[in-house]
């Protein structure tokens, strides 16, 4: 298949592939069961093997290709040659773990620093977000003194003990002692109906309010509030106009550290640097993760020098394979291929064809209720009716299913679990967006007459 055409394939394609490869992936799923232990998560009811990667396409066993709508992992596409190379010849040359100096991981702090806002000026580096969201909340507790973290009540930044507790928090968990949760902002679904902007972003900002003052009347304190910068778990919400501004305003003024969390919203997935340059506020710690390393483990957690210098005295921080030669190699390509090849001016550019795009669909479609996003991250909001804008999580599953057997990979997202997730790698071409795109639109004609 021509890789510069856009991928259409049929219904009936779908149909004699999935029919073809099916006893051998029953059998390779039977042996994942028993090697990593039933119940490993994996997307769709009916699974793919993936085998291949190149750019934002990938390609199975069979050589059947799918155009990556999903995964910012590889932010700069898969099997990126610039950073394999980078990272072979560091791996040729030297790899050790941190209590050695090694110049280019200075070099890559300082140019991740001199990215971010003033305030951010030195990096901890980890292996992952779970482990950056967590030197965050220990930054935050040291330099307040305090413990309570605020989050969102659909938030999700990682799995550890202590991470993991700020997941869902008034939904799947209760509040503990030193974690409050607010409800997320949300334009679409708000918790008052018929107020302004202003009026709802007060109601939200007064929730947070409530959050911090519970910590002051137990004790506990507060000490800051974590937030992904574009509320992306929660739905990429459209937030009230001056929101997180005026949040972090809030924050601070309670004597709080404003930490965002940019392991989905940051190097360029907005089409600025960090999504908080989106959404408009500045934080005192950022959190960085996924795309750093396209596909090498890296994480980041960065604050000012009193911060850092801060935790580093109170907490003896170490990671074996983080702050590595290796990490950094791979940090430094991924850095100089979004600047070369001004990968966040194509995601501003090619975001909003994506966001326009699905947005027309939405617009003659009844089970599309709303389109939001940010550059290369749109969400389509999938309802039972659009009146009352309730959630169909079952049919978003069966869009992002049909997708797939169509070769574009989505997954479903969301509080409501009811998005098609829409989110490709920053090399991601206009032909593959006209592709996944017209074939968007067939599903749900498809989905229109079936309802």
């Amino acid at each position: 298949m021509d890789k510069k055409a856009p991928v259409r394939a049929t219904f009936a394609d779908s149909r004699v592939f999935m029919k073809h490869a099916g006893m051998n992936l029953t059998q390779l799923l039977d042996r994942r069961d028993k090697s990593l232990g039933a119940g490993a998560e994996l997307f769709y009811s009916d699974p793919i093997e993936l085998v291949r990667g190149e750019g934002a396409h990938l390609f199975d066993r069979t050589g059947r290709r799918y155009v990556d709508f999903y995964n910012n992992v590889p932010a700069v596409g898969h099997g990126n040659a610039r950073v394999a190379d980078a990272i072979s010849l560091q791996q040729r040359t030297l790899n050790v773990h941190s209590r050695y100096v090694h110049e280019s991981v200075i070099v890559y702090a300082e140019r991740l620093a001199a990215l971010h806002d003033p305030a951010i000026e030195s990096i901890v580096f980890s292996c992952s977000g779970t482990e950056a969201n967590e030197v965050a909340i220990q930054m935050a507790r040291i330099a307040t003194g305090k413990r309570g973290i605020v989050c969102s009540d659909a938030a999700y930044h990682g799995n550890s003990e202590l991470v993991g507790r700020l997941t869902n928090v008034g939904r799947g968990q209760p509040e503990s002692a030193d974690v409050h949760a607010f409800p997320f902002p949300d334009s679409y679904r708000p918790i008052v109906s018929g107020l302004s902007e202003e009026e709802l972003a007060d109601e939200y900002l007064a929730r947070i309010g409530d959050a911090i003052a519970r910590f002051e009347a137990s004790g506990v304190g507060f000490a800051g509030m974590l937030v992904c910068s574009i509320f992306a778990n929660e739905g990429l919400p459209d937030l009230p106009a001056g929101f997180m501004k005026r949040a972090a305003d809030l924050v601070r003024q309670a004597g709080g550290l404003m930490i965002a969390d940019e392991v989905q919203a940051g190097f360029g997935r907005t089409g600025h640097w960090w999504g908080y340059q989106a959404t408009g506020f500045t934080p005192d710690i950022v959190v960085m993760g996924k795309p750093m390393g396209n596909g090498v483990p890296i994480s980041g957690t960065g604050a000012s020098h009193a911060i850092v210098d801060g935790f580093r005295a109170r907490v003896d921080h170490f990671n074996t394979t983080a702050s590595t030669p290796l990490q950094a190699a791979a940090g430094i390509a991924v850095l100089d291929e979004l600047e070369e090849k001004r990968l966040l001016e194509s995601a501003r550019e090619l975001g909003q064809m994506l966001k326009d795009g699905v947005a027309r669909i939405a617009a003659g479609n009844t089970r599309l209720g709303d389109v939001r996003g940010h550059g290369l991250f749109v969400v389509a909001d999938v309802v039972t009716d659009k009146e009352n804008r309730t959630p169909d999580p079952a049919l978003a599953a069966a869009i992002s299913e049909r997708l797939k057997n169509l070769g574009f990979l989505t997954a479903t997202a969301g509080a409501y679990k009811n998005l098609v997730k829409i989110r490709p790698p920053l090399v991601v071409q206009r032909e593959d967006i006209d592709g996944f795109l017209a074939t968007f639109e067939a599903v749900m004609v498809e989905v229109d007459a079936a309802c």
